[in-house]
């Protein structure tokens, strides 16, 4: 399946740059398009926060590679098993390593939602 994900060229200021455009803010992407995420710390990491990746499913995403901001730390319970009970991966680190890793993983073909928190 031929992808069309967009690339993370920066992060940091509060945000991202997406494919060359400034983006303020959290960032999720699924389904290859980037929206704006109104998660700005842990503490707001819901599993209504991740709808849109529920909503693609299994055949979409295999897995979530959260950033969860300066500092690596894990995410929620309830996200954690709303995720596996879904079928769907997750990978937690810190928000600069998850958007490094995030250009190589979809290079690689990789199908998975970046949920990022800005720093």
């Amino acid at each position: 399946m031929a992808r069309n994900a967009p690339t993370l060229d920066a992060y940091g200021d509060g945000g991202f740059r997406v494919g060359g455009e400034r983006r303020d803010g959290s960032l999720l992407i699924v389904g290859d398009e980037a929206r704006s995420w109104p998660v700005a710390g842990l503490a707001d990491l819901t599993v209504e926060s991740l709808a849109p990746v529920f909503e693609a499913g299994r055949a979409e995403v295999e897995f979530v590679l959260l950033g969860v901001g300066v500092r690596n730390a894990q995410p929620p319970r309830a996200v954690r098993e709303a995720l596996q009970k879904a079928g769907i991966g997750l990978e937690f680190m810190d928000t600069p390593a998850a958007a490094r890793l995030y250009n190589v993983l979809t290079a690689e073909g990789r199908r998975l939602a970046a949920a990022l928190i800005a720093v």
